[in-house]
């Protein structure tokens, strides 16, 4: 990742201070620039802040967390072509961006980021999508973003970046399946509109993971998936990862 661009992910502190005051969770309205649609959960005062954004050509979810008091943000799962909508969203509340985090390393778009560092929330590896997956738990484990190990209703799926279905249910079920049934589970893509489900809605209705191990990986050794937009052959110059490369 380009200096320039890490560069762009560290804002000079915004001189604007906004109180962040409870709302119900609502969808902000459908507009043509559907990448800037911007969600927000029911939170109590003085919590963490909390705001869930949209990047339309990927169906990709990126996360912004903050502390109230100190007004310290970590930004998760980033996307380049949202890179300065989000950034102008932490100007707006008058944040500061200490920290950017992957839940994986991403072939169906380019991430925003290129660090990746273990802070303000617990890590919990989670392989089997690819071999590099981790999740982010809250502190009171009432919020995990599980990228594409875990979705709503689904999983990642497990055909390239050394995926693996067996370690795939081995990581939904010992990671985030031990989580309290009312964690929140924050995905790094939805394809219908959903926004947010729980450990205990997954447990009970994902119709992949409440198979046995056998019939989960039947399940996902015969999807086939056609490979991501933005994921090329290597040889052709872009940068790789993983034995993948994206295109950039």
């Amino acid at each position: 990742m380009s200096a320039a661009l890490l560069h762009r992910l560290k804002p000079a502190v915004s001189v604007a201070s906004r109180v962040w005051s409870c709302k119900p969770p609502r969808i902000e309205p459908s507009s043509a620039a559907a990448s800037v649609r911007l969600y927000s959960g029911l939170m109590e005062p003085r919590a963490p802040l909390f705001r869930q954004l949209f990047e339309s050509e990927s169906s990709t979810y990126t996360y912004l967390l903050a502390d109230a008091d100190s007004r310290e943000a970590v930004l998760i799962d980033p996307v380049l072509e949202t890179v300065d909508r989000d950034l102008q969203l932490i100007n707006d509340l008058g944040l500061t961006l200490k920290v950017a985090l992957n839940t994986h390393c991403h072939a169906d778009h380019i991430t925003g980021t290129g660090l990746l560092k273990k802070k303000c929330l617990t890590v919990r590896e989670t392989p089997g999508h690819t071999d590099g997956c981790v999740t982010y738990v809250s502190e009171d484990e009432g919020m995990a973003f599980t990228g594409d190990a875990l979705l709503i209703r689904g999983c990642g799926r497990t055909d390239f970046q050394q995926g693996s279905p067996h370690r795939l249910y081995e990581s939904v079920h010992k990671k985030i399946f031990t989580l309290p049934g009312h964690c929140f589970i924050y995905p790094a893509h939805d394809y219908k509109g959903q926004t947010v489900s729980t450990v205990d809605e997954e447990k009970k209705f994902n119709p992949r993971l409440t198979k046995t191990l056998q019939e989960f990986v039947n399940i996902m050794n015969n999807l086939n998936l056609p490979k991501p937009k933005k994921i090329v052959l290597c040889g052709t110059g872009p940068q790789r990862v993983n034995d993948v490369c994206l295109s950039l």
